[in-house]
């Protein structure tokens, strides 16, 4: 028997990308074996069983002799069950069962069902990025490549379609339509025109916010409204946002509709769960909220250790994850949203009951937050108890719709102005843009009066230059520090 060969390209996911990986097949003879090299991991060793049953009930041949499967690189760990299809596809090929055009220019990834279905994985998306990159077709049962990409695609839903030429299968299948959640209006928000207002200014400035406030106050329905008054999601921002969501397996048809995604993770999330890891590393909760909002409801019950995994991506707007085998980067520039309770029993303040900490849990509780997470916060918000007669009101309030216009508009302005939102603004660029003037004498005062820190000047001035984008005012005003330094609450230093 001679020895036979095919090769065909597919992918393993690392992070939030998919590293090319040959699968080559050689079939000798020799004692009957069927051995896969290549650094692979349980599931892909687990291939074989699939392979071999796929292709029996298609009707293949399984030829009773020595098959080897390389899966080169070497160094590199093969995870998932994706290399099922292409280790069928080649054995097909190698053995003439199937023309050569089922490899050649091919990157194939899907799992195989014992009876020949072929199952999609996740990473979709990072799969048809690197067949994209290469040049190269993808072949997979649900092919979701971005918008904008032009890489050509082929699905197959079952392997006996191996027997027709790849040419005739479909670029594209039917999908099921989803119905779309309902996002929250601000109009229904009703007694909070403070924190309403609040967080215009950071949607607009791109800036973390924290609602303080009894429980029952809205601050929960609030956090969910703000993605509506964001910017739809602009087709760069939709590809790399829909690539993290398909490497994690969650559905990216919502992000590529434009909708920026918002992630409430509960508050056991460790933080692995917040920031990603795991072998293979997957992303987390931060990284699934890129250019979105992660919203961290009862923050003082997360984990010290989980929230201050959060400084990196806050600061950078990316997350690192150091491996033996090498650094890993995943993106992960979203807006924080928190929300808490004043005092343990959450009424601390409040109009309509007492609190009944003692001062030392009060502190307690509040320390667990954290004074370099609160650094990083811009927007401090303090929220009261509505009076039932503004609750009962028959009297609406601005809609997302007429908010988003505002905060496009003072993006808008911003952009024009040459510079990024302000909450990504420090040091000299953040005082050439304010353009103080005589504004500069306030501030020297407020800082005094408040004892004001560095870091609370810093905070101070980002929030004022949103504020004056809002009005498109190219320079900050005292009216604008002043409801800056309103929206740093008890913590103004």
């Amino acid at each position: 028997m001679t020895v036979l060969h095919a090769s065909v390209k597919t992918g393993t996911l690392l992070g939030v990308e998919s590293v090319a990986v040959d699968v080559e097949v050689e079939v000798a003879a020799g004692l009957p074996a069927f051995t896969l090299v290549g650094l692979p991991d349980a599931a892909v060793q687990e291939s074989r069983e699939r392979v071999r049953s796929a292709l029996r009930h298609c009707g293949f041949d399984v030829p009773n002799a020595r098959i080897v499967v390389n899966l080169a690189p070497g160094p590199v760990k093969k995870h998932g069950t994706g290399f099922d299809l292409p280790i069928a596809l080649a054995l097909l090929v190698a053995t003439g069962q199937a023309p050569a055009s089922w490899v050649d220019g091919v990157f194939a990834v899907g799992e195989l069902s014992l009876e020949g279905t072929v199952r999609p994985t996740a990473g979709a998306l990072a799969h048809a990025a690197t067949a994209a990159r290469l040049g190269y077709t993808l072949v997979c049962p649900e092919p979701t490549p971005s918008p904008s990409s032009s890489v050509p695609t082929r699905a197959i839903r079952h392997l006996s379609m191996v027997r027709r030429p790849l040419a005739e299968l479909p670029s594209t299948l039917p999908h099921a339509s989803r119905p779309q959640p309902r996002q929250h209006d601000f109009s229904e928000v009703k007694g909070h025109a403070v924190a309403q207002r609040a967080l215009v200014v950071a949607a607009a400035g791109g800036h973390n916010v924290l609602l303080i406030g009894p429980p029952g106050t809205g601050k929960t329905m609030l956090a969910r409204s703000l993605p509506s008054i964001l910017p739809p999601l602009t087709v760069a921002e939709r590809e790399e946002t829909a690539l993290i969501h398909s490497v994690a397996g969650v559905d990216e048809g919502r992000v590529l509709a434009g909708e920026r995604p918002f992630r409430s993770p509960h508050h056991c999330a460790t933080v692995a769960g917040l920031v990603g890891g795991g072998s293979p590393p997957r992303p987390g909760e931060a990284s699934l909220a890129h250019n979105g909002v992660l919203f961290l409801d009862e923050l003082p019950e997360f984990a010290p250790s989980a929230l201050q995994s959060l400084r990196q991506p806050m600061e950078e707007g990316e997350i690192v994850l150091v491996r033996a085998h090498g650094r890993i980067r995943m993106p992960a520039r979203f807006s924080l949203v928190a929300a808490a309770n004043p005092c343990p029993c959450g009424y601390l303040g409040d109009s309509a009951r007492a609190c009944t900490c003692p001062p030392h849990r009060i502190e307690t509780y509040r320390a667990r937050v954290g004074g370099p997470l609160l650094d990083r916060i811009d927007i401090i918000c303090h929220i009261a108890r509505p009076d039932p007669s503004e609750l009962m009101g028959g009297c609406e309030g601005p809609t997302s719709t007429d908010l988003r216009a505002v905060v496009s508009l003072a993006r808008a302005y911003a952009e024009c102005d040459g510079r990024r939102p302000s909450s990504g603004l420090s040091g000299t660029d953040l005082l050439s843009a304010c353009r103080l003037g005589r504004a500069v004498r306030v501030l020297e005062g407020m800082a005094r009066d408040a004892q004001l820190s560095g870091r609370g000047i810093t905070r101070l001035l980002r929030v004022a230059r949103t504020l004056a984008d809002l009005e498109n005012s190219a320079h900050v005003t005292e009216a604008h520090l002043a409801e800056a330094l309103m929206y740093r609450g008890e913590d103004a230093r």
